[in-house]
């Protein structure tokens, strides 16, 4: 069954059926005059409200307007507010230094701690507190990894031996998802969906890594993505691949850090 529009959905029981990407529910938030926070959790929040009934409408904000940060030396005292935090090489710098792992990466809770703070306009916490956060000595905001189910759909597709035979499995992985995401299939891969779809599969494999990235970009995984994008990609590439990113929705940083496909 293909997924049909938002309006046509008559229950949040059916709506839940599908896979709705976070810019599509975004959207639809904001069609229909309700909140539309950033988060995905949260915006199947206010669309469950939605179909029960209740309206939970945007939040009237005062933007505070501030100037370039002027901070010249980072150190754990420093704000992220302050400083004007992002997951830049600057940044990146600061916490090689701390935690003196030459290949540090920022992490998936770090990143949603990051976005709360700027969020919630939190000045109180510093590089320190995110440091913390890196440890697991603290927690501020954590990302839902259960709503990654792209990433274990292709952890799981990797996994399977039946797999091996494709020259690009992500791209296949990728193929395979399309279908399932726009079904009411359950949003898992298995062997018996691979043999069901086979042939599909291995009429849509490329060899361009750059399209498969950009395929498979998606909740932004912004500390990440120039990362992977220079393991993979010659830099002539970087800039084009760049910029055509924002405009696909679908993401698979995890899965390619994890698989290396």
């Amino acid at each position: 069954m293909d997924r049909p529009e938002f309006d046509d959905v008559k229950s949040f029981a059916e709506f839940n059926k599908y896979y709705w990407y976070r810019e599509e529910l975004i959207k639809i938030c904001k069609a229909h005059g309700l909140k539309a926070p950033s988060g995905k959790i949260e915006l199947y929040k206010v669309i469950e409200a939605y179909f029960s009934g209740e309206k939970i409408l945007p939040e009237k904000k005062t933007v505070k307007k501030r100037g370039k940060s002027g901070v010249t030396e980072l150190t754990r005292e420093t704000g992220l507010i302050e400083c004007g935090f992002t997951f830049g090489p600057r940044f990146r710098e600061f916490f090689v230094k701390q935690t003196g792992e030459p290949n540090f990466k920022f992490n998936v809770d770090m990143v949603a701690t990051a976005k709360k703070v700027k969020e919630t306009g939190d000045e109180s916490f510093t590089l320190g507190d995110l440091l913390d956060v890196y440890y697991g000595k603290k927690t501020y905001a954590t990302y839902d990894k259960s709503a990654l189910q792209w990433n274990q759909f292709v952890h799981d597709f990797c996994a399977d031996d039946a797999t091996k035979g494709f020259e690009d499995r992500l791209k296949a992985a990728a193929a395979l998802w399309k279908i399932v995401r726009d079904s009411d299939r359950e949003k898992k891969y298995s062997r018996e969906l691979l043999e069901e779809f086979g042939d599909y599969v291995k009429a849509h494999q490329t060899k361009d890594l750059s399209d498969v990235i950009i395929y498979c970009m998606s909740e932004k995984y912004q500390a990440e993505f120039e990362q992977i994008l220079q393991e993979y990609l010659p830099g002539s590439e970087l800039e084009t691949v760049r910029g055509k990113a924002e405009n696909y929705p679908e993401t698979c940083l995890v899965a390619l850090q994890d698989e290396k496909v």
